[in-house]
């Protein structure tokens, strides 16, 4: 197994601390650019652009799935750094997004996970903003109302009665159940955290398939619960691995764990993890679906490495008998980001993290940088330079 390596094997000589100093300059040069508007889910040309004007929505405007990875990076730069510009900003932001749950604006997703457990917990968990902290509220309610019984999953996308959508859910899911967690912490109401491990058990059973790989996304009988299979909506086939999705599944399972502890989960991401690592090739960046390797001529998505390098210091955090191999790992993986994926490789580009792939088959984002690699990227350096730093899921 891929985990057999030891960690002197894997021990990289990087400044992570001087990394993080650069992340965090490039941030504050995005940030004066874009002031309060929103940049677009991934850049054009290696330069993001503000997000598109969509119906009522301007330019700018904070609409979409993506737009708390901007906010949570602020207050990443701000935990990092202690300067208040990017305290205010993301200020501003929260207020926006408290606006947007209160006037139900764009909020028929279970991205609502993503959204506000970067926005509005990590405002709760940095400043105990009581604002912020109704607006993470409003948004875990709005979450438990996409729950589609008796499977007890939760839709992960379109209005809840659209019967093509209706009992369907996706990998990525697992990341917005800390909003749950959360909400039962500091509501002192247990239902919200007994959703979480329901829908995360659900993925668990049936999303990870025998060999430790995953499903993009699964379907339920809306009716009676039945598990009716799984499929893909990013991936290259229905039976191949999506790259995003498998690092999302290490990452996702072991957040559910850190809240849970059950060790299930501890077990899924590890699953994960031996499958992900066993598919990367010789630079450790995958690419866009494990499917591919070296010598495909695929594009790379570096994203899915910086979520799973956080996946790994993630596991090491809780599983102190492979923490060093963990680690390491970690290390290795960021590491090759550092050096031929990051901004420092791309001096005219604008964000932190280069060469992702949003949506292959569409062919939207390829090879273009894009907000959660961005997030994922300044995560992983913080992981690695501030040991036991937990983040804000």
């Amino acid at each position: 197994m891929a985990l057999t390596v030891t960690p002197s094997d894997l021990r990289q000589s990087v400044d992570w601390p001087a990394n993080v100093d650069r992340a965090v300059d490039q941030l504050s040069r995005q940030d004066q650019a874009f002031g309060a508007a929103f940049p677009d889910d991934t850049t054009v040309d290696g330069r993001y652009r503000p997000r598109p004007a969509c119906g009522d929505f301007p330019l700018g405007a904070n609409r979409g799935w993506t737009t708390g990875f901007r906010t949570g990076l602020r207050w990443m730069a701000y935990d990092w750094s202690g300067q208040e510009s990017f305290r205010r900003g993301a200020e501003v932001d929260v207020a926006d997004f408290t606006r947007r749950v209160e006037d139900g604006l764009d909020t028929d997703t279970h991205d609502l996970g993503f959204l506000y457990t970067l926005s509005c917990v990590a405002a709760d968990r940095l400043t105990d903003d009581p604002m912020a902290r109704g607006a993470g509220l409003m948004a875990a309610d709005r979450l438990m109302a996409r729950i589609c019984q008796p499977a007890g999953v939760v839709q992960a996308w379109g209005d809840l009665d659209d019967p093509a959508q209706r009992g369907r859910t996706i990998i990525d899911s697992l990341m917005n159940m800390p909003l749950l967690y959360w909400a039962s912490e500091v509501s002192g109401r247990p239902h919200y955290a007994s959703a979480a491990h329901r829908h995360a058990s659900q993925l668990r059973d049936h999303i990870v398939r025998p060999d430790g790989s995953t499903f993009h996304t699964f379907y339920w009988d809306p009716s009676d619960g039945r598990p009716l299979g799984g499929a893909t909506a990013q991936g290259h086939a229905d039976d191949s691995c999506w790259a995003r999705g498998q690092a999302w599944g290490v990452l996702g399972f072991a957040l559910n764990f850190r809240y849970s502890r059950d060790d299930s989960f501890l077990t899924a991401a590890g699953r994960c993890l031996d499958y992900y690592l066993d598919h990367l090739p010789q630079d450790r960046v995958p690419y866009w679906d494990l499917v591919f390797s070296d010598g495909s001529g695929q594009p790379r998505d570096s994203s899915a490495a910086a979520i799973a390098a956080c996946g790994l210091r993630e596991l090491a955090l809780h599983q102190r008998d492979r923490a060093a191999t963990l680690s390491g790992w970690a290390d290795r993986i960021t590491a090759s980001l550092v050096t031929a994926y990051s901004h420092q490789s791309q001096p005219r580009s604008d964000a932190l993290l280069l060469h992702g792939v949003y949506d292959l088959p569409k062919l939207v984002g390829v090879d273009e940088a894009n907000l959660w690699g961005d997030y994922f990227y300044l995560e992983a350096l913080m992981r690695a330079a501030r040991p036991g730093w937990l983040g804000y899921w």
